[in-house]
């Protein structure tokens, strides 16, 4: 594999972790599945989900809660490439939340972050892109 198709491919893994990020904080949890190849698993040290049909179920219900506001700051990300098609990466995370008052945008930042830990996954090349074959959250500091 040339050092282009590897870079190509680092950072279309590396936008799947940013857009996961985004379409939870900016209220489209729902949307999660989506990045997710069919028979993908998303596992925290409390769940594991296994296949689309679990994880869009998993994050229709946090999209539900719409008073909770979140902000998951992402950093740190470093992809390897095993081949055309599978690549595995760890990103570190600070997350961010509160669950506002009704009404309310704006939360105070009182025992920010709550957690700060990584993710580990795993990528797999499908029809429509890369997606995630297995997204794992490990806390390493949980407030």
């Amino acid at each position: 594999m040339d050092d282009r198709t590897r870079r190509d491919i680092e950072h279309d893994c590396e936008r799947l972790c940013h857009r996961y990020s985004h379409v939870i904080d900016f209220g489209e949890a729902a949307r999660v599945a989506d990045l997710f190849h069919d028979d993908g698993v998303w596992k925290t040290p409390e769940a594991e989900h296994v296949g689309k049909p679990a994880i869009l179920k998993a994050f229709t219900a946090r999209q539900a809660n719409a008073r909770r506001m979140s902000r998951h700051v992402c950093s740190t990300v470093v992809i390897d490439v095993a081949d055309a098609d599978h690549a595995s990466g760890v990103t570190y995370i600070q997350l961010y939340r509160h669950d506002a008052e009704p009404g309310r945008r704006v939360s105070p930042l009182a025992d920010q972050p709550v957690i700060v830990g990584e993710y580990h996954d795993t990528f797999l090349r499908t029809p429509e892109g890369w997606r995630f074959d297995r997204r794992e959250f490990r806390a390493a500091f949980v407030r």
